[in-house]
Parts: C-alpha cells; structure tokens; sequence
C-alpha cells in the first residue's frame, strides 16, 4: 500500500537523494496547526437557503466539543476562533468556556466581532455615514479586545461588509477617513503582543464599492496602524485569476502576512472545503510560505513561522465535522508536499534561468504521494492514521445527530 512502513522507507530515501532532511519535514508537519472556526459547526446558508444539519451544534459548548473531536482525528487543530455574540456566554463567563476547551484539550484562538449583521450597520459600520453606527461598531470592537484578555487570544481577526451599492450613496473619501478612525480607535486597544488581522473582500455584499476592496489597501492601514497590525488573506477574496501566491509572497517580504481564512472557490467567496477545487494553488501558497520559513531572508522567515493558519468554510449540504476533517487533512497535505520541494535545486535552476527545469521541480513535488509521510506523523502524534475512518467508525456523527436533533439557530456558550 502507498501508506506502508515499505513505501515510506522508499520515500524516505527518495527525498534525503534530492537533499531533503526527512526528520526536518516530520518534525515541521508535528508542529503543524490549523485553527477550526466555531461557526464551521453551526448551521450555515447562502442567501437564499440554510438546510438544517442533524446534529448541527447550536451552543458553543457544542461546537467546542466538536471541534475537540477533529483534534482529536487529525492531531493538528487544537485551537477554535470564536465569533462575538454568536459565540458570547450568556453569563458573561469566559472563564468557563475556556476551561470548558482546556477540559476537551483545545483552546480558544482568535476573536472575531460581528459588525455586519445588525439592523444599524445597514449602511456599513466603520464606514457608515451614521455617527450612531459608527460608534458601535467601535465599541464592539474594543469589547472583543477586551474578550481577547478573558480567553487569551492573540489575534483580533477583522472583516466588515462596509460598502456601497450605487454611484454617488456615499463619499468614497470620507468612508476612507471613517474607517481610519475607527480602526486607529480600535488598535489602541490590542492586548500587548496580540495582532489586528485586517482581511480585505473584493465585492459582497456591496457591489459597487467595498471599503476593504484588495489587499493593497489592508496593507497601506496596516502600516498607518502599527507593527500589531497585518493583513488577512481569505482565499476566496479574490477575483478570478487574481495569483494569490504572488500576494503572500509580497506581504510575508513586507513582514506584514499575519494569517489565512482557508477555504476554496470555484467563482466568487463560495467558501468550499480548502484544495477542493485548487489544490494546486493551495500548494502554490504553501511552497512561498514554507520558502520563507526555511530561508534566512527577514522579516519574511519570522513572519511566516507567525502566520495563523485559520479555516473560514460554509458547510451548507456536505455535513459539518467530515468535511472540516478534510478542510485540515487538506491543508496537511499541501503542507507537507511544499515540504519535498528542493529548494537548492529551484534556485539552481532559477538563478540559470532554465524556465521548465524550475517548473517541474514545483509540479514534481506537487504530484508527489506523502501520504507515507502523513502515515508516520499521524502514529507519531497517537491520532488515527485515516482520520475520516475514523470518525466514522466511531459513530460521533449519528449519537450528536440523535442528541441534538435538527434545529436551525444557534445560540452563545451555555
């Protein structure tokens, strides 16, 4: 079989040929995390449907609980991002919740306010021309860095739907200024050490102008704001085409990469399962980022070894904790085959200027088969070696299915 000790042993060999330090890639991909979004748990839609998911969870004890699970398969997603208020204790009681995660062997990872979903931030929230709006979303803003200190979180991860829809509704300069303002309100207030994640979306749900149109402009605040401030880059934020790779590259170069929402897209923001559609991309991105981390150009090798590595996904009809399992196996595997690319070799080519030679070394890596890899870091870290198997076999899906039912809200920390 392709995951035998025999084909590893053959892989092994392979790889330390090519130069390649084998123990260095196990010891890289046992280090490896993905943080799981609690919302990923919970009933989700698009705009026109939500199908209500047996055993969905509806409080954040139950999406912690399944979020513990996928830890628990994959041995590599031990931290949860929280949105606030679907994620608030009733009681206020953060203290619980993240005992509640540590008891599960997870944590509590970065905070994500809701600026988007309020009748008052019909007109945007930062940018709103409603000093009333404005004001809020500052104020909840600064509420989720205070929720930061309660669950210590390191990553305050940001994204508004502020825009406009037609010519001439607002001043696109001033919006400008408002969202400058706001932002500056908020950074003050950042827990020392934490970051400010500033995520950027070219359209949706404003369709004429977005206020955080593109990566460029996340940047240019970020270094208005402060070294605590960097960009988030969602993978499916892009318009089509758009090479993504070339954009971390860029910003792990300005020091300013400070995460990932992981997910795929087949057209616009589609939030499919990461690597579904375009693993090749998704190992694209990995390759610049394992290329930084490996190498001993600064700032780009301490921020990649900083980046969050967050998944952001919809799942409407394919269930929730087998599909965010594969989300994170995805992720492992890209990881690990950046990790086979011999990087002496492509720089030798490079610098040559032998265009295919550089080329096939990539698509080389990119085709090859680490599942003997990923077979011994699984055994190394205790958790199942097929990790969807496993979660079948286990019957977790079909006993919260009969416990919880079919509901289509969920609620906060209970």
């Amino acid at each position: 079989m392709s995951d035998s000790p025999a084909a590893f042993e053959l892989l092994a060999a392979d790889l330390a040929a090519q130069g390649t330090d084998v123990a260095a890639v196990l010891a890289a991909l046992q280090q490896q995390q993905i943080e799981t979004p609690s919302w990923g748990y919970a009933n989700s839609g698009t705009r026109f449907k939500a199908f209500a998911w047996p055993g969905a969870a509806t409080t954040t004890a139950q999406k912690l609980d399944d979020a513990a699970m996928v830890h628990r398969m994959t041995g590599i997603a031990p931290s949860v991002a929280i949105h606030i208020p679907w994620d608030r204790p009733a009681d206020g009681d953060y203290a619980a919740m993240c005992q509640y995660a540590g008891e599960r062997g997870i944590r509590i990872g970065a905070v994500n306010p809701n600026v988007f979903q309020d009748a008052q931030y019909r007109l945007g929230s930062l940018g709103s021309p409603d000093s009333g709006a404005r004001e809020a979303a500052i104020e909840h803003l600064v509420e989720c860095c205070q929720i930061m200190r309660l669950v210590g979180s390191d990553a305050l991860s940001l994204w508004f739907a502020d825009g406009t829809n037609y010519a001439g509704q607002d001043s696109l300069r001033a919006r400008k200024q408002r969202f400058e303002h706001g932002l500056a309100a908020t950074y003050r207030h950042l827990p020392p050490g934490a970051r400010m994640l500033i995520e950027y979306k070219f359209f949706e749900p404003a369709f004429y102008s977005t206020d955080i149109p593109d990566w460029g402009t996340a940047y240019a605040w970020c270094l208005k704001l402060g070294p605590q401030a960097q960009v988030l880059v969602d993978l499916g934020h892009h318009a089509q085409g758009v090479n993504i790779e070339q954009i971390v590259g860029f910003l792990l170069d300005e020091g300013r990469l400070g995460g990932f929402h992981f997910n795929n897209r087949k057209y616009a923001d589609d939030d499919l399962i990461v690597g579904s559609s375009n693993p090749w991309e998704l190992f694209l991105i990995y390759h610049e980022l394992t290329s930084a981390e490996l190498g001993a150009d600064e700032p780009a090798r301490s921020t990649a070894r900083q980046v969050a590595y967050m998944l952001d996904q919809s799942h409407n009809i394919e269930g929730k904790l087998a599909p965010m399992i594969y989300s994170v196996l995805n992720c492992q595997e890209a990881y690990a085959r950046a990790l086979c690319v011999p990087h002496a070799r492509l720089a030798q080519h490079q610098a040559e200027g032998d265009v295919l030679g550089a080329h096939a070394v990539l698509s080389d890596a990119f085709r090859r088969d680490v599942r003997p890899l990923l077979r011994v870091v699984r055994e190394r870290l205790g958790v199942p070696t097929d990790p969807l198997a496993a979660l079948r076999a286990s019957g977790y899906e079909a006993r919260i299915a009969a416990e919880r039912g079919v509901h289509a809200t969920a609620g906060g920390f209970q």
